[in-house]
């Protein structure tokens, strides 16, 4: 799954380049986008809820305001509870010249853990969500 992505003005820090919490930003964007346009669930109101357990990022190369980038996300493990994503974030191919390859400015890892909203204590990843996770699962 790639999901499209605009850096904006405040994401640059006083370094000139994205800052390192931004990252983590785009790749909740990403997965909590690509969940909400493609299922009819309501996460406000929606009994179970999908909450960061772990994260992690490696940095490759810089990114700026303003470039439009793509977030690339796979299931990697599919568990009854919790959900782990592998996430690369990219320049879209708009950004790139004529010669420069395509290459991975980040590599990041995810896992949500779904929680009964009331209780919050771990639940089984509801059907819909689990059958549009089941779409991206690679080995």
């Amino acid at each position: 799954m790639h999901w499209p992505v605009l850096t904006r003005w405040a994401d640059n820090d006083m370094f000139g380049h994205l800052n390192n919490a931004v990252y983590y930003q785009l790749f909740d964007t990403a997965i909590n986008g690509w969940i909400n346009t493609n299922i009819e669930v309501d996460p406000v109101t929606m009994p179970a809820q999908g909450i960061v357990a772990e994260s992690g990022c490696r940095y490759f190369s810089e990114l700026h305001f303003p470039e439009r980038l793509v977030v690339g996300l796979a299931v990697t493990r599919l568990g009854r509870t919790s959900v782990t994503y592998r996430l690369g974030l990219f320049r879209a191919a708009e950004e790139l010249t004529a010669d420069e390859p395509q290459t991975v400015a980040a590599l990041g890892h995810w896992v949500h853990v779904y929680v009964d909203r009331a209780t919050r204590k771990p639940v089984p990843i509801p059907d819909a969500i689990r059958a549009l996770l089941s779409t991206a699962c690679v080995s």
